[in-house]
């Protein structure tokens, strides 16, 4: 599919951009014509991002650092403005599960670094963009949800938790600043299968036989998540605040339904 220039002009920065859903909004991004500053705490995966958006013919620079640290994500938000007069976008998306297992496994600072990495750093994000962008009367925000902070994961009570809590993040930014012309959205994908995912369901058949679960019969793809956060950072979405778009092959549309088999009676 070929991009359309609908963010010609523009510039973007994207969190977790050196693998998966982050990689693949930033190359996406680029091809729409923004400028797009890529963020990861890894300097190899950023660096290859930023080669594959040049080899493609888009504009991209790197940052490395740990997005868990507002100084940083400031500052990454203060050069681009001092570099080229403007943010138009921020794609909060770098995230991890860090505490797995039942609520009494996880301990205080499993907990602790789950929150902070998945909710604590998109407040950072929200409120360094908000800085810029309330006195400019423009701009988009899309953060990463995921459909276990919709319903219960079990496993995953920290991520989740944290993952919910950036749906309210998103909702309340998106009331409070309608009127300043800034716009604030989630993307909550499904099961996409990122390098992180496929890794650990490396076995073919297993992997098969999960995504033969989904009422999609497979799993989402990065580009899939990128084209919907490329959607709500385009024009095309001017009406659309506070919104959490799902990405997940109607998971979140479904009802768990218990086989039944009642062998004729």
């Amino acid at each position: 599919m070929t991009a359309s220039k609908r963010l010609e002009g523009r510039t973007a920065v994207v969190t977790g951009a050196g693998s998966g859903i982050g990689r693949a909004t930033a190359g996406r991004l680029a091809q729409e014509g923004a400028f797009v500053v890529v963020c990861d705490i890894r300097q190899d995966p950023a660096a290859g991002t930023v080669k594959e958006i040049v080899e493609q013919g888009g504009e991209a620079e790197y940052r490395v650092g740990d997005v868990r640290d507002s100084s940083f994500v400031d500052g990454v938000v203060a050069e681009l403005v001092a570099d080229r007069g403007r943010l138009d976008i921020l794609h909060n998306n770098a995230g991890n599960s860090v505490a797995r297992g039942t609520l009494l496994s996880i301990s205080d600072d499993a907990w602790r670094q789950d929150i902070d990495l998945n909710l604590n750093a998109f407040f950072y994000g929200v409120r360094a963009a908000l800085r810029v962008m309330v006195p400019r009367g423009r701009g988009s925000i899309i953060n990463t949800s995921s459909a276990a902070g919709v319903a219960a994961v079990p496993g995953t009570a920290a991520y989740g938790s944290a993952k919910a809590g950036v749906l309210l993040l998103t909702r309340t930014a998106a009331v409070e600043y309608a009127r300043t012309g800034v716009r604030v959205n989630a993307v909550v994908p499904g099961t996409i299968g990122t390098p992180a995912f496929t890794s650990v369901l490396s076995d073919p058949q297993m992997l098969a036989d999960y995504a033969a679960q989904l009422p999609a019969g497979r799993l989402g793809q990065p580009s899939e998540v990128a084209a919907a956060v490329a959607w709500l950072a385009s024009d095309e979405s001017s009406y659309v605040t506070g919104a959490a778009l799902a990405v997940d092959g109607g998971v979140s549309a479904a009802l768990l339904q218990p086989k039944l088999d009642l062998g004729g009676h």
